[in-house]
């Protein structure tokens, strides 16, 4: 039994890992970069959208989330075991408003979040990974000289 436990443990411990980035692009669209890792199968996924305003992004980067949560073994499988056949993982992102990101660099402001897989999101979790990206936004304040003198 005691090694029933900590088998339950090793597995409730593992978590996939989100790691979110928000941009302007040229167009001045919001650029959106999520790059997930699912250690159960040791894999990477890179996906990106494009949102009109942030708000919409970050509306965008919830459903995003979930979707990736939800059709982890599905993506996988298209993507990795059945590599041959990428064509059906891309399509099958693009279904759900995502891009393959094969970017190799990652822009170093980034909100990270860890998740259980196969779970949903909790109402909370997206709170620190907004205010994250919102400050990552802000560019620096221009400093003004004092008028008066």
């Amino acid at each position: 039994m005691p090694g029933r436990v900590s088998a339950v443990r090793s597995v409730s411990a593992v978590r996939n890992d989100y790691r979110c980035s928000i941009e302007r692009n040229q167009g001045g669209k919001y650029c959106v970069r999520i790059r997930v890792r699912y250690p159960r199968h040791a894999w990477l996924l890179g996906v990106f959208f494009l949102a009109s305003n942030f708000d919409k992004a970050m509306k965008k980067l919830e459903e995003s989330v979930d979707f990736l949560q939800r059709h982890e073994e599905k993506l996988w499988f298209w993507g990795v075991d059945r590599a041959e056949d990428m064509g059906f993982s891309a399509e099958f992102l693009r279904e759900a408003g995502l891009r393959l990101d094969r970017r190799i660099e990652f822009p170093p402001k980034a909100a990270n979040l860890a998740l259980a897989p196969e779970r949903n999101i909790p109402a909370f979790a997206l709170g620190s990974v907004r205010r994250g990206l919102a400050e990552s936004m802000e560019g620096p304040r221009p400093v003004y000289a004092d008028a008066g003198t």
